[in-house]
């Protein structure tokens, strides 16, 4: 087997966007805030990505924010790179939550691209150069137009990569060979934003993942990148395959929050699995197939039903 040479990773190699938890009353849970933090930092991750999508961002207050990445920081020390979710579709509003991360100790903002809007290619790069200006941060850039409506062009990475803190990309656009063309242009570090293409990404040139699988998955997740490195293909392939029935049940029956929470509650690191709405708590029938899932690849001993 011959080596292979993954680029720096800023962040870390194996991230987790990770879930926020509620209690019952609708309020921020930031002593289950912290467990799930500690989980994810005991169990195979080098970064945490909070107040992403699958920390149902849309839904926090910029007080909460603050208050959900205390809570992490606080719990992981600095085991693990910790990365703050800032992207909103209100510039103004982006440029006080990376303010208030850089304050806070983060060690890096999570960007994605304004939503609902839709704004020109120009407007995506100034929204983009704006928040960057805002700190001292390093900015992971995110591309995903299932949920934003607008694919950041291969012009506007060109163009916003001369900025000195644009230094990286979560890529949930699914295309490689522009993602690798982009690589090559650029020199932006890509990230998979999807688990579906997690083992594609690594073999194509990726520095890691950001996952939602990585909250049941995070150890299979680094071997995965320990076997790539090493060039040993096979193994990476082998964890992979074992992976697809938990990455079906989490990311394809529903959205990832929802499933992710149920198999927090699963593992016994949450007591509930508390959605804010529009999201709704994962239905039973798609618990209990999560449940064999989990059980089925070694991620999960039987236990009651919940």
């Amino acid at each position: 087997m011959t080596s292979v040479s993954l680029p720096p990773a800023p962040f870390g190699r194996v991230l987790t966007a990770m879930v926020t938890p509620f209690a019952d009353d609708g309020s921020v849970d930031l002593d289950g805030t912290a467990r799930v933090a500690e989980h994810l930092a005991d169990t195979g991750h080098d970064g945490i990505v909070v107040s992403g999508t699958t920390g149902e961002a849309p839904t926090t207050s910029t007080e909460e924010d603050g208050q959900i990445l205390r809570a992490v920081l606080e719990a992981v020390g600095d085991r693990v790179k910790v990365v703050a979710g800032v992207g909103t579709n209100n510039t103004g509003h982006s440029i006080e939550l990376a303010e208030q991360a850089e304050k806070l100790g983060a060690d890096g903002v999570l960007l994605v691209t304004p939503y609902y809007n839709k704004p020109s290619q120009e407007g995506v790069a100034a929204h983009f150069e704006a928040v960057a200006n805002a700190s001292g941060l390093p900015v992971m850039l995110y591309d995903i137009p299932g949920r934003t409506g607008v694919q950041i062009a291969e012009s506007t990475f060109v163009r916003v990569a001369e900025h000195e803190r644009i230094i990286a990309v979560k890529d949930a656009v699914g295309d490689l060979y522009r993602g690798v063309r982009i690589m090559s242009e650029t020199g932006l570090v890509f990230y998979s934003g999807d688990d579906v293409l997690n083992l594609g990404w690594l073999t194509h040139g990726a520095a890691g993942v950001v996952s939602v699988v990585g909250h049941v998955a995070g150890r299979e997740y680094a071997a995965m990148v320990a076997a790539v490195e090493r060039g040993d293909l096979t193994e990476a392939l082998d964890v992979y395959r074992r992976l697809v029935p938990v990455v079906d049940a989490i990311m394809n029956k529903a959205p990832g929050a929802m499933m992710a929470k149920a198999a927090m509650q699963l593992l016994g690191v949450l007591p509930n699995r508390n959605v804010r709405l529009p999201l709704v708590p994962a239905a039973d029938d798609l618990v209990d197939n999560l449940r064999r899932e989990l059980t089925s690849a070694g991620l999960l001993e039987d236990t009651p039903k919940k």
